[in-house]
């Protein structure tokens, strides 16, 4: 295994070029585009149910055409990783959200399950694309500046989707789902032309890669140095990493109100105030993620997340006892918090794009198939039982962070 140099992995080679003054105003923009992810996506998810209404889906029907956006997603990462190589992370940035934004006002015009299955799929290549892009652009970043600061990127995400899920609950009573989506697919376009100029604007040049020799790739070698070859089985390992965090994720997304109203038995809005307690809790373990990367190091802080996650899981799906429930939630909330941006930047500062999709596609992979295996784990053992499976996925997430820094050494 040839020599790789560990805080390279981590943050940045440490021949990134000097601090620019412009690297203030493109980390802002970065920050930006991340949050207008999370702000249009979270559009689209608060009016599903009115979108299922109007084209007359039943549940099995809706899911389908829901898988859609996840295999748009994941079938476009990985040639967008070659296209931010080919064109720039900034110019595919651009285009992808451009196509995130437009689509998102198809859902609400078709009439059809089809027709919905089809533009999802239009949606699901803007959503995938641009997290590729987005991703790949801050990897850039943060090799120039030197400071672990991709989970507040991240955090710019979850803030977003607050945002959009709560201008989408108070215009769901006001407006159809045509006309608030139609609006958030305006406001969307609106900011990435606004953000597009100064984004093109400040280039950041590609991060320097680890040769095969285990070398820092040039970085002043352009394309070529972001296209340098890191070793496979360590990004792969960081798409272990980002797989188990994001199947806890997707997990408690769909199934963390339902245990707690079916196995707990809280009322609905207690339910609903638990899984915000856990989305805040991440919010605010992605906000402070950066100095505490910067105080421990990246690998303490994916182990000890993920041994925070898997404590806080083990009691949220074992206890009875409805408020240590809702604290092994907020503790999986703040364990979970800054490992997948761990892993993406890992993943990128290896291999450029490319890592960053190899990663993502399994990532996403996790958050997709984590729901139905709970649901399908459910119907065998039991909700609170199925739920296990994040405590061990999370431990995972910790031994495959060791296995990369042993891997690394």
């Amino acid at each position: 295994m040839p020599q790789i140099n560990k805080a390279a992995i981590a943050v940045s080679p440490a021949s990134a070029s000097p601090q620019s003054s412009e690297w203030p105003i493109a980390r802002m923009i970065i920050t930006a585009f991340f949050a207008l992810d999370g702000f249009v996506f979270a559009g689209w998810v608060v009016r599903i149910p009115a979108v299922k209404a109007d084209v007359h889906a039943s549940a099995g029907v809706l899911g389908l055409a829901l898988l859609c956006v996840s295999a748009g997603a994941v079938l476009t990462m990985g040639p967008v990783g070659r296209l931010c190589i080919r064109y720039g992370n900034h110019r595919v940035t651009v285009a992808a959200a451009v196509v995130l934004c437009g689509s998102v006002a198809l859902p609400a015009q078709v009439h059809s399950a089809a027709g919905l299955s089809a533009v999802l799929l239009i949606f699901g290549t803007g959503f995938g694309g641009l997290n590729v892009a987005l991703n790949s652009a801050a990897v850039d970043l943060i090799a120039v500046i030197r400071r672990p600061v991709m989970a507040s990127f991240h955090a710019a995400y979850s803030l977003g989707g607050l945002l959009g899920a709560t201008l989408g609950g108070l215009l769901a009573t006001q407006l159809s789902a045509a006309a608030h989506l139609g609006l958030m697919a305006g406001l969307g376009l609106a900011a990435t032309a606004a953000l597009a100029v100064p984004l093109l604007r400040h280039h950041v040049p590609p991060a320097p890669r680890p040769t095969e020799d285990g070398a820092g790739a040039d970085p002043t070698a352009g394309t070529a140095g972001a296209a340098a070859r890191g070793p496979m089985l360590l990004v792969l390992l960081f798409g272990l990493v980002a797989l188990c965090d994001a199947y806890g994720e997707g997990a408690l997304a769909d199934w963390g109100t339902l245990h707690l109203t079916a196995d707990v038995h809280a009322s609905a809005s207690v339910a609903a105030a638990g899984f915000a307690a856990y989305s805040l809790a991440m919010t605010a373990g992605r906000l402070s993620g950066t100095r505490l990367i910067e105080r421990f190091g990246p690998t303490r802080i994916m182990v000890s997340g993920s041994a925070v996650a898997t404590v806080g899981m083990l009691v949220a799906a074992l206890s009875p006892w409805l408020p240590a429930v809702l604290a092994g939630f907020l503790l999986v909330g703040l364990g979970l918090a800054n490992i997948f941006p761990l892993a993406i930047n890992g993943a990128g500062t290896l291999n450029g794009p490319k890592g960053v999709a190899t990663a993502s596609i399994l990532g996403y992979g996790g958050m997709v198939l984590g729901p139905p295996l709970i649901g399908f784990l459910a119907q065998l053992i039991g909700l609170p039982q199925a739920l296990l499976s994040v405590a061990l996925l999370a431990a995972l997430s910790g031994v495959a962070a060791l296995a990369v820094r042993r891997a690394a050494a």
